[in-house]
């Protein structure tokens, strides 16, 4: 998902002032100081580079804005222009080359012949990886979070949601069992914006052009499907005994966790030892169950800017399983089991699945590496 720079920019520039207060890291370990922050979570601060220390310097003359951050030769250089936006980061050959036009966005990375090149247009993303004549391509799908319960699937996401392999029955949650199953994360690098910033823009389907606005997302693009969805699925009633909530800071979900887990409270998140892994065949190596029945699961949701999609109930059950892949790929995964299913959706992605009915089993599903979970200790 692309946003206008300049609004990034802007919001950004209010982190900075909001940071003086308390930043969403040392509310963290105010809060929670003997839980380790999980990697999911530290993927979404706000990069360092924007905080004063690290000498940051915006200009703004007629001809566009230059941004230099960093120490030269290790810098970030953003140049704003009537003809678009150049990124330039890193040492020559080296770096990230971003170019923002009219017809959309360009990423160049890596050296030539061994680069990734996005391309962003109007008709959706393309990603292509590798050398030259192998490219991947990644398609957008849109649909309801799999992980509501209240969500029914239809066929096509039934048949193209890389989380269809993620649900499994709890029987199957022991060393030896071998799935298929496909991890993946969320391209889009949406940050978390400090509390006190998140809370001054709006966050409302009633205000969804004033939103669009405030991000220069056009009404008719995917980025403002992905939003509206997003704000739909936050607004919507959850089900009979699920405590839910939508995150739009760090701080937020920290205190969500708290009040309706306690103080003595752990995040943890699916770590994979590799940036990037295909569908293949998985063997459970060990698997630990992490606490009572009960946990708050938070999963990412795509907007603007971080926002997390949390809920609860008491009827869950939280486990730490170590897998290995087919082509020796190391995961330590969460995994969560739900042992009543009665109130869900009798058309949910999980029960299509599985072939089994609401309240008849525990259905269980890992998490993705960018979704969390909150267990008490």
């Amino acid at each position: 998902m692309m946003f206008n720079i300049l609004n990034v920019f802007t919001i950004f520039s209010l982190a900075l002032v909001a940071s003086h207060a308390v930043t969403p890291e040392v509310y963290w370990k105010s809060v929670l100081p003997n839980s380790p922050m999980p990697k999911a979570i530290n993927d979404l601060l706000y990069p360092a580079e924007w905080s004063e220390e690290k000498n940051t310097a915006v200009g703004v003359g007629k001809g566009g804005v230059a941004v230099n951050t960093g120490k030269p030769g290790k810098r970030t250089n953003v140049g704003v222009q009537k003809g678009g936006v150049t990124v330039n980061t890193g040492k020559p050959g080296k770096g990230t080359n971003v170019g923002v036009g009219k017809g959309g966005v360009g990423v160049h990375t890596g050296k030539p012949g061994k680069r990734t090149d996005v391309g962003v247009g109007k008709g959706g993303v393309a990603v292509h990886t590798g050398k030259k004549g192998k490219p991947v391509y990644v398609g957008v799908h849109k649909g309801p979070n799999p992980f509501a319960y209240n969500y029914a699937a239809s066929a096509d996401q039934l048949k193209d949601n890389p989380n269809v392999a993620f649900f499994f029955l709890e029987n199957d949650l022991h060393q030896g069992t071998e799935m298929k199953l496909h991890f993946t994360k969320d391209d889009q690098k949406a940050t978390f914006l400090p509390r006190q910033v998140a809370d001054s823009i709006p966050f409302s389907s009633n205000k969804l052009p004033q939103i669009y606005n405030e991000f220069s997302v056009k009404a008719d693009s995917v980025e403002a499907e992905d939003m509206k969805q997003t704000l739909s699925e936050c607004e919507n009633k959850g089900i009979e005994g699920e405590e839910k909530y939508c995150a739009t800071s760090l701080e937020s979900m920290i205190d969500f966790s708290t009040t309706t887990l306690g103080k003595k409270v752990k995040a943890i998140s699916t770590e994979v030892n590799k940036e990037s892994t295909p569908l293949q065949k998985y063997k459970i190596e060990g698997a630990k169950k992490l606490a009572a029945d009960k946990a708050v699961v938070c999963h990412k949701q795509n907007y603007a800017y971080a926002v997390f999609y949390c809920h609860k109930t008491v009827s869950t059950r939280a486990y730490a399983v170590s897998l290995i892949g087919m082509n020796g790929t190391k995961v330590k995964a969460v995994a969560v089991c739900h042992t009543d299913t009665a109130k869900w959706n009798p058309k949910h992605l999980a029960f299509q699945v599985l072939k089994v009915k609401p309240g008849s089993v525990p259905v269980c599903h890992f998490l993705p590496e960018d979704h969390v979970v909150w267990v008490p200790y």
